[in-house]
């Protein structure tokens, strides 16, 4: 194997003495000293350590310049790439997927690798050496192998020590974080404990039979084994038939595992902080009396814990946090969380003239609503400014119109009232009014695929059922990059959803023809299908009923500091369903003893990757730099006390357009502050079980 300054490759193969991360608790009054034990969960670790310079933890030795081309890294072979160009092209890819890397948008001036701590430009390409620890986390079956990474900065300081998690956002992969609680964490000198939540890149090619293992690279099911990152629960007997009714079929970790991974998602990112625990005391701690173990040096007792990530890796942060029953976790902070809560009917959130009772809604609950009401309402005649309208079928968007007409779901004469109907549907049921020029980008880009894989995710299908005629089908031409250039939900890498009930046989979803209209809808049929699975009786709804209750969250963050920053615009895990009631859950669980504050942030939306494209540059601003603040406002309050900022709207200024149309360079005054004492009419508050959110 490859030797060398950049790269050093080894193993930890300690034997678990004490079961997992039982060491955080010290050695008591046992007499015996306090051993660093492995958690049992955790397989063989490889670690590498990079030099931050030829190759680094944060930019994968691009740099601020290779992380800004547009010209993304390449393998010398497509079709075999190595597992370091894998990383390197996985570090550009997930990175540039939840930021806006562009300087007009702020990238390089208001945030990124080249701006230190203080939000200086001091960092020059910003990247950072150290070594990254990586191994899987599994129940013994070779089912789970949730993907777990640390990376320890060479500024880490064992006599200052902080670590920060980084759970994947969406269905990304182990570095999805990276460009968000990874960067913040690693500029900090903090250790980054990051995993890919059970999801992931785990491609299963059913006609040939190949895999991707922990690194990306593509092996056969066969010689993979247990090390696979992924492979479909189906025998070669039922693989076979599957591949003669169905040839050429994908099976995607996310939706096909059967494990209902979001119920686990607290667990996991808990298991990453113990992971990160065992791997720094192995770094730092001294040499037990045997000579062979390292005694515990770093504890919750001496270590700022910091769980945060965006969009479904916050959600897994305050998942942890609720579950945390070892202490292991010193404050949150997190943006745009997917977070779902039980039914309860006595929270009342009001914003000005609207009155939303309960807890919102559980996420399958509102994208199979989306689903069915999306493509018509993008033709409202009130949208038509919205950014990417272009890529909404007017002949198909208006058959689904008609279609949603005859089920009763919309009403008027013409497509223009059909579509101003649906459009207000989605309104009354709980999308902000900011949301309205939003919906065609998120049916182009997000509805269908979200709505397919968790149907699967929650009922815990296999991809042998083909739910609701649904299937992931393309070519294998993508795949070989799958690990550095995929997301986790198809479409990505050359794989689609097929619908496989289209008149004349199977073929991708937006091209199909419903049996039930005989037209192009959209494929009324299959989101009608999906939308009783939300709230039907069938024994497939039921199925998918019960695991969405499974990960249903409680609002106790134990006490916990926390801050929760979201965009007022999200279209995608809009406020009304997720941060809103969520603040509410909180203070009516923990009552005084609360420490969440909630920050809305005017013209923010879910897709800060999204801010370079035209009608969203001018009109939208980067969520990420209310991140930060979030992120700068918890580690100071565990550091030193300082007071976090009380739940507020934050209003911000579009950047606009110039002379020529061209949306103008973001400043700091677009993006103003989070305040320690904003404005009466700005705060958002709780009294008898009613949040106030200012209009």
């Amino acid at each position: 194997m490859k030797q060398g300054r950049l790269y050093k490759f080894h193993y930890f193969a300690l034997a678990a003495i004490a079961g997992p991360l039982s060491a955080c608790g010290g050695g008591g009054g046992s007499g015996l000293e306090s051993i660093n034990s492995k958690p049992a969960y955790i397989a063989t670790i490889s670690a590498m350590t990079y030099d931050g310079s030829t190759d680094d933890l944060l930019t994968g030795g691009l740099g601020k310049t290779g992380l800004t081309s547009a010209t993304a890294p390449n393998p010398v072979d497509a079709t075999a790439p190595t597992a370091a160009e894998l990383r390197k092209i996985a570090i550009y890819t997930n990175y540039r997927a939840v930021l806006d890397a562009t300087p007009n948008g702020g990238f390089g001036v208001l945030y990124g690798p080249n701006i230190d701590i203080s939000g200086k430009d001091t960092l020059g390409e910003g990247k950072i050496a150290g070594t990254e620890y990586i191994a899987y986390s599994d129940d013994g079956s070779g089912r789970q192998n949730v993907t777990m990474m640390v990376q320890i900065p060479d500024s880490f300081n064992p006599a200052s020590p902080c670590i920060v998690t980084g759970t994947s956002s969406g269905s990304r992969g182990v570095y999805g974080a990276l460009g968000t609680s990874g960067e913040w964490g690693l500029k900090h000198g903090c250790a980054v404990a990051y995993n890919d939540k059970g999801t992931g890149n785990g491609i299963d090619d059913l006609q040939n039979n190949t895999v991707n293992l922990q690194n990306g690279v593509r092996s056969s099911a066969t010689a993979a084994g247990m090390n696979s990152n992924f492979t479909a629960n189906v025998t070669d007997t039922q693989r076979t038939a599957f591949n003669a009714s169905t040839p050429n079929r994908f099976a995607v970790k996310h939706a096909h595992s059967q494990q209902n991974p979001e119920k686990d998602w607290g667990k996991f990112t808990l298991q990453s902080i113990e992971f990160a625990y065992y791997v720094l005391n192995q770094k730092y701690g001294d040499i037990a009396k045997d000579g062979k173990s390292h005694l515990i040096k770093l504890s919750p007792n001496n270590t700022i814990v910091i769980a945060s990530s965006i969009s479904n890796g916050a959600g897994a942060a305050l998942a942890a946090a609720e579950q945390d029953s070892k202490g292991l976790i010193s404050g949150v902070a997190v943006s745009e969380p997917n977070v779902q809560m039980a039914p309860d009917s006595s929270l009342t959130v009001i914003r000005g003239a609207t009155i939303a009772s309960g807890t919102g809604r559980p996420l399958y609950d509102y994208f199979t609503l989306a689903n069915l009401l999306q493509p018509c309402a993008a033709l409202a005649p009130a949208a038509v400014n919205a950014p990417f309208l272009s890529s909404i079928v007017k002949a198909t968007a208006s058959n689904r119109c008609a279609a949603l007409k005859t089920q009763g779901l919309v009403s008027g004469n013409t497509t223009d009232d059909l579509a101003a109907s649906a459009m207000n549907a989605l309104l009354a049921l709980g999308w902000q009014p900011e949301s309205r020029d939003l919906h065609a980008a998120m049916y182009a880009f997000a509805t269908p695929s979200i709505a397919m894989t968790y149907s699967n995710a929650y009922g815990r299908f296999s991809v042998l059922d083909n739910l609701c005629g649904f299937s992931f089908s393309g070519t294998t031409a993508q795949l070989a990059t799958s690990f550095g250039k995929g997301n986790g939900v198809p479409p990505t890498a050359g794989i689609s959803i097929f619908n496989n009930n289209s008149v004349g046989g199977a073929v991708t979803d937006a091209l199909s023809i419903s049996p039930s209209t005989g037209v192009l809808d959209y494929n009324i049929d299959g989101a009608l299908c999906q939308r009783e699975l939300a709230m039907g009786g069938s024994a497939n709804a039921n199925r998918v009923q019960q695991g969405i209750r499974e990960t249903f969250r409680t609002g106790n963050l134990q006490g916990k500091p926390a801050v929760i920053v979201h965009g007022r615009s999200d279209t995608l895990i809009p406020v009304g369903f997720s941060s809103r009631p969520y603040f509410g859950v909180n203070h009516m669980v923990e009552g005084n003893n609360s420490k969440l504050s909630y920050i809305e942030v005017t013209n923010g939306q879910h897709f800060d990757s999204f801010l370079p494209l035209a009608g969203f540059d001018s009109r939208f601003i980067p969520l990420h730099v209310y991140y930060i603040q979030a992120m700068n406002m918890m580690y100071a309050n565990l550091k030193s006390g300082a007071a976090l900022p009380p739940s507020q709207v934050v209003r911000t200024t579009p950047r606009g357009v110039d002379a020529s149309g061209k949306a103008n360079p973001i400043s700091a005054a677009n993006v103003p502050p989070i305040l320690a004492t904003p404005a009466g009419g700005d705060r958002i508050t709780f009294s008898n079980n009613v949040v106030t959110i200012p209009d």
